[in-house]
């Protein structure tokens, strides 16, 4: 059952559509005008509503434009029910993963309907509609649940796609990359001066460049007026214990996506970092974040699964002065 059947039977309104096809809503507005591809039923004086029907349509007017096909013919194809142009004869291909229910060849299983959108739009390698999908998801969702529901899936989509198609989609990757790190910092607002609380430190370790999920935990921090200093990718040993000495922070999160660059040493060596007088010491929290870890949990040092988990750690951490004095 296409996952459209699920809508209520009024359909769904052309802002709702335009998210699930990943495109902006004047370009569904424009194939209607252009092409006749709009509503099939329509009550004078109301807004325009889509059904599975319609959106059918659409859907296949986005898979022949991303191959290749002009609108015109991309629209008379969707329209008339006619068959797609005949390609020449190639050699047989090795099966490629299976085909999602987006109908994009990515699996997305049973995620929101805006990750459907946003690797649509990444596919076709279209820049504003894949901005303006990724600041309404932020928007109408809150960060945390943005980044966990409807960035992540699709992220984790494509890269499965690009690791079972021999390197064919490292172009939409990086593409989608860029863009959700751009999203990320519009969306960090800035935290006022004089807080209270005391500043996170967050940093790749050493060798290790995915910084994509650090940087989503640096705009929730910011998100909750919390101060941070985010030092992104492959942060060299001797700097990073630089930059703790210099901030004295409440909590130090080292993120690691491969095992090859986690280092227990490293961790511990900065959670035994010590600063402040004589009697009233004081020492970091540190968060060991990242797959990397995995099979390498530090003694002492929370791992949390995920940014939600994470962010509840550092807010603790950052308003709490009772947990980070040295036992003297």
């Amino acid at each position: 059952m296409s996952p459209i059947e699920h809508d209520e039977p009024a359909g769904l309104s052309t802002g709702a559509v335009a998210r699930l096809l990943g495109v902006a809503p004047t370009t569904v507005r424009s194939w209607d005008q252009r092409y006749g591809l709009g509503p099939v039923s329509h009550t004078s004086g109301r807004h325009r509503r889509w059904t599975a029907m319609d959106i059918a349509r659409l859907e296949r007017m986005c898979a022949l434009t991303m191959t290749g096909v002009p609108p015109a013919e991309a629209a008379r194809i969707a329209r008339d029910g006619a068959p797609p142009p005949r390609e020449p004869a190639a050699a047989p291909k090795r099966p490629g993963p299976a085909r999602g229910r987006s109908g994009i060849g990515l699996q997305l299983g049973d995620a929101r309907r805006e990750c459907k959108g946003l690797a649509r739009a990444a596919l076709r390698l279209d820049a504003p509609s894949l901005d303006g999908l990724l600041t309404a998801a932020i928007a109408d969702h809150g960060l945390v649940t943005a980044w966990q529901e409807v960035i992540m899936p699709t992220l984790q989509a494509v890269g499965r796609k690009w690791e079972s198609s021999g390197e064919k989609y490292v172009e939409v990757e990086h593409f989608l990359s860029w863009h959700v790190s751009s999203a990320l910092r519009r969306s960090t607002p800035p935290v006022p001066a004089g807080q209270s609380a005391d500043v996170t430190l967050l940093a790749c370790v050493p060798g290790e460049n995915h910084t994509l999920p650090l940087e989503a935990l640096t705009a929730a921090l910011a998100e909750h007026g919390l101060p941070v200093r985010m030092f992104g990718a492959a942060m060299p040993t001797q700097a990073l214990l630089e930059a703790v000495r210099r901030t004295g922070p409440a909590a130090v999160g080292l993120w690691a996506q491969s095992r090859t660059t986690a280092s227990r040493p490293l961790a511990q060596h900065v959670a035994s970092m010590q600063w402040g007088v004589r009697g009233a010491r004081r020492h970091p929290l540190v968060l060991t974040l990242g797959p990397g870890w995995a099979g390498q949990t530090v003694p002492g040092l929370p791992r949390p699964p995920g940014l939600a988990e994470a962010l509840a750690v550092l807010r603790t951490a950052a308003t709490d002065d009772t947990r980070r004095p040295v036992t003297q």
